[in-house]
């Protein structure tokens, strides 16, 4: 199995788990403080990234893209987390938000002039109406957060 595959389905695997968790997660503190106890997990593994890390080696506009694309990612986790905050069920929320590779998508044919297929954009707009569909579909308003 090529390393590649092996990674991304190690990551398949945790996003799953995490998606669970942050639901968990939520339904016992505040999104607020769910992504304050998040971002010390995340320390804890911080040594690890460190030693591994060639700083030295990157000019200051990719260290400049590093910080935009943390900033984006908690920023994008605490609405998230906010979601669950506020009833959002897991089996909508998660799946709605793990669409975003489709803003990806869009974003590197608007900003990189990269090209798709017709058969890609059909995917990409089955994708946007399935996402629809689930985010409308259901009301889960009267439904009560479940630990």
């Amino acid at each position: 199995m090529a390393d590649w595959l092996l990674y991304s389905l190690l990551s398949l695997v945790m996003y799953g788990v995490v998606g669970l968790v942050q639901k968990l997660t939520t339904n016992r503190i505040s999104g607020d403080t769910a992504l304050v106890s998040y971002s010390l997990g995340y320390l804890a593994l911080f040594p690890v990234f460190w030693s591994r890390a060639d700083l030295a080696a990157v000019a200051p506009a990719g260290l400049g893209l590093g910080l935009l694309l943390g900033l984006s990612a908690r920023s994008g986790e605490w609405c998230l987390f906010k979601s669950f905050e506020h009833g959002g069920p897991a089996s909508i929320v998660v799946p709605l938000t793990y669409t975003y590779p489709l803003i990806t998508l869009v974003l590197g044919v608007a900003l990189l002039g990269e090209r798709l297929s017709l058969v890609k954009w059909i995917g990409i707009a089955l994708a946007l109406i399935a996402a629809i569909f689930m985010a409308i579909g259901t009301d889960h308003s009267s439904e009560q957060p479940k630990a």
